[in-house]
């Protein structure tokens, strides 16, 4: 169906009627329903903008999104300013909304020793033939929310850049790290780069209250932790 050419863009609006601008600038809990109908619909007509119609809609289901998510392309489409294409894509948000509603939520794992850090990570860089750096970021209560390649080196060494490691933290909301490498010679030994990596690291977390708390040094089999031996 040919959608009104008269119709009004988003980016014509004023600025203090922009809900994408507003989105980005102030998160998506400040927007309204009908602001967020109003970016799936992405413009009105020349009599009623994107805000308008989409209060309209939400006004014929008594302003509930679980009778909104009922309505199919065919019954959108009854609303003048509602072509083809904006119906398909509030019934297909609202679709992704009604599944996600139906997923159990991940469960995130908790670290709760370097042992489980070392299970974690190991199946991911045990036994690569070159080094790579990574990074567990955590809450408060030592939940990993996110782990993060930092860098890929050679056989003997890899460059960390500690502004990388933190502005990854930063973007998570992470409060605690776990920071690990791997040897693929096999060896345990702590290289007086490690001891300059760590120390580095755990200066820079302090200043932004980001704690190190454990970097371990992983091969196929073993690990080892600087927290259990102190060294931190």
């Amino acid at each position: 169906m040919i959608e009104n050419k008269m119709s009004i863009s988003i980016r014509e609006w004023s600025e203090n009627d922009r809900p994408r601008e507003k989105l980005v600038a102030k998160g998506k809990n400040t927007l309204t329903d009908a602001e967020l109908v109003a970016i799936l619909i992405g413009s009105g007509s020349r009599e009623e903008s994107a805000v308008a119609l989409s209060k309209r809609i939400l006004a014929s289901t008594s302003h509930q999104i679980h009778e909104l998510g009922k309505l199919s392309v065919k019954q959108l489409m009854q609303f003048k300013g509602i072509g083809e294409a904006k119906a398909i894509a509030i019934v297909a948000a609202l679709e992704l909304g009604r599944r996600r509603r139906e997923e159990d939520p991940p469960r995130l794992p908790v670290i709760s020793c370097s042992k489980d850090a070392f299970s974690l990570l190991n199946p991911i860089i045990g036994d690569l033939d070159h080094e790579e750096f990574w990074v567990l970021y955590m809450t408060n209560a030592h939940k990993v929310v996110q782990k993060k390649q930092i860098s890929i080196g050679g056989k003997t060494g890899t460059l960390v850049d500690v502004r990388m490691v933190f502005k990854a933290a930063l973007d998570f909301g992470a409060t605690a790290i776990i920071v690990a490498h791997n040897h693929p010679s096999g060896s345990l030994v702590v290289s007086s780069a490690d001891k300059q990596i760590t120390k580095k690291i755990q200066q820079a977390g302090a200043c932004l209250d980001i704690k190190l708390l454990d970097h371990l040094i992983i091969t196929e089999h073993e690990y080892l932790s600087f927290a259990d031996d102190q060294l931190l």
